[in-house]
């Protein structure tokens, strides 16, 4: 099977848990070809297995890299310099605007039930459908979409439609700033409209489409299923609309703009959802999302992602190991995991037990803004323990250390879990969070946040608070401290679910089962180069006087 993997921002160029789940799959999936379609790929790929290969990548507008890379000032889908550059003519001026009017539509409308003028939530989606893949097709026969895009016939439509009756109120309410702003992000949301992915030798080669991330990653495999009738199935560990929302970047946007963006996100994430042969979450959290955004319960599968188990199996089964004082926190440094709820509570398991520990362990990232936020966090440290903060920082000398994972303290997650008795998760927001189940992998004893998909990755083998409650994540941590029995044991049954649930091995198999039954359900298409079908019947590989009669097609084989 043929399978077209579609990546943003991630394999085969960039490291991090999307890249390895992505290189865990195609290596585990050895009988599969896989060829792998990068949007903001850059840099160097890492090596691949033979099973796959690196058919197309685009960096959205920036310098193109890999075999099949183009720059979209270079090259637009299907067309050359000048075609991009050159200006739509009459004819596509007005199929341009037609198509772009129904995806505003689409975008701006609302139903209101006093009036039901803008037509029901069913009706407004498929104007934004009908104009998505009618520029589309545009971009597919013309070419010059990027620049359409951009220009004053785009945000004259644009401007009707937030203007027209029935429009949201937020739409309507933006003004020009907003509109130009909204279709500048809007072009770079559908530039892979105009990749030349949608080919017989591309995208239209491909037995299945299996998308790692909704959203903008999804695109070309909305188009390789309406070009192509090619299966698609979308796996999702993030939501891209939940991360949408939750971006800082729009933190100076305004109010009429921030509603424009978040109607777009949210129809083409319905319309990913609603065109997919399957949708595979990493949990229920992501689940519900999808859910809420109109998928269809019976194209679900959650499917927990993959996590190697072996590196951890040494600590997991030496019990005994770890301070059975410290407390051990794991993760980016941001104002999500909420650490001064965390040094809040460790004040009060502190005062009550004057001998308890607490490691912060940092995994470094490139966020500027996690500087900022570590002197904070180490400045409230400073201020909660002012007799003991010009103490050394080493383990043992101070209650609260502030460390780098892979440095000398800390170099690497297993010794980091192994030196403490309980594992401590203080977010606020959080999705499916990697560190509990390596804890758990450890045969560590945990104390979560209720958020995110915590409650079913812990299912039952840890103590669970509210976020935004130290004296509660205190109780929690004191109780776990103090019963080192009942500490061991649901460490003990959190390594058991983790083995159960969240290897690699379980992972591979849903998805090897998945890949047969999409392909199953899916018509049996004849591409160019395929040959004619039973050209060679099977008797004409039976050895015997007769057999090259069958292969030359002479007649019926002899009694």
């Amino acid at each position: 099977m043929r399978i077209g993997l579609l990546t943003e921002g991630g394999y085969p160029y960039a490291t991090g848990e999307p890249g390895l789940w992505c290189d865990r799959l195609v290596r585990g999936l050895g009988q599969h070809q896989f060829d792998l379609y990068a949007l903001g790929g850059s840099g160097t790929p890492r090596p691949l297995p033979p099973n796959a290969r690196v058919a197309r990548t685009d960096d959205l507008g920036g310098s193109g890299t890999g075999p099949a890379a183009r720059n979209l000032l270079e090259r637009t889908a299907f067309g050359d310099r000048r075609a991009a550059r050159r200006a739509y003519g009459r004819r596509e001026r007005r199929r341009f605007v037609e198509a772009f009017h129904r995806l505003a539509v689409g975008v701006c409308g609302e139903h209101t039930a006093e009036t039901g003028e803008a037509g029901t939530g069913d009706e407004l989606g498929s104007a934004f459908a009908d104009g998505l893949y009618a520029l589309a097709e545009l971009a597919r026969e013309r070419g010059g979409l990027p620049g359409a895009l951009r220009s004053d016939d785009a945000v004259r439509t644009l401007e009707s439609a937030c203007r027209a009756p029935g429009a949201r109120r937020g739409a309507a309410a933006a003004g020009l700033p907003d509109h130009l702003a909204f279709v500048e992000h809007l072009e770079r949301t559908l530039r892979p409209l105009s990749l030349d992915w949608y080919t017989e030798d591309a995208l239209g080669a491909a037995d299945l489409c299996h998308a790692a991330a909704g959203g903008t990653t999804a695109l070309p495999g909305l188009l390789a299923k309406r070009f192509f009738g090619t299966p698609l199935l979308v796996t999702e560990y993030g939501v891209q609309l939940r991360s949408h929302y939750l971006s800082a970047d729009g933190a100076d946007r305004s109010a009429p703009l921030r509603t424009l963006l978040a109607a777009l996100h949210g129809r083409l994430a319905a319309e990913v959802y609603g065109q997919a042969a399957l949708l595979t979450p990493g949990n229920a959290h992501a689940r519900r999302w999808q859910e809420k955004c109109g998928a269809d319960r019976a194209r679900i599968r959650t499917v927990h992602p993959g996590m190697a188990a072996d590196r951890f199996a040494e600590v997991g089964e030496d019990e005994e190991s770890g301070d059975p004082a410290t407390l051990v926190w794991v993760g980016r440094v941001e104002p999500a995991k909420d650490l001064i709820a965390l040094l809040h509570a460790f004040a009060e398991i502190r005062a009550r037990q004057p001998d308890a520990r607490l490691r912060i362990v940092a995994v470094p990232v490139r966020d500027p803004g996690s500087s900022a936020y570590l002197a904070h966090i180490k400045g409230l440290a400073a201020q909660l323990f002012p007799d003991e903060a010009a103490g050394a920082h080493a383990v043992g000398e101070n209650p609260v250390t502030f460390e780098e994972l892979g440095g000398p303290e800390a170099p690497t997650l297993e010794d980091t879990y192994a030196s403490g008795a309980v594992v401590v998760l203080s977010s606020v927001v959080e999705g499916f969070p990697a560190s509990l189940v390596e804890a758990m992998f450890c045969a560590r004893a945990t104390v979560s946040t209720d958020v995110g998909a915590v409650v079913e990755i812990i299912g039952g083998t840890g103590l669970v608070v509210p976020p935004r409650n130290p004296r509660a994540l205190a109780d929690a941590c004191l109780a776990l401290l103090r019963e080192p029995e009942r500490r061991h044991r649901l460490g003990a049954a959190a390594r058991a679910r983790a083995l159960e649930l969240f290897t690699v091995e379980q992972n591979l198999a849903a998805f090897r089962d998945i890949y047969l039954e999409l392909l199953s359900h899916a018509p049996v298409r004849h591409r160019p180069g395929d040959g004619v079908p039973f050209a060679h019947p099977a008797e004409a590989h039976v050895p015997g006087s007769w057999a090259h009669k069958a292969v030359a097609g002479t007649g019926a084989p002899d009694a």
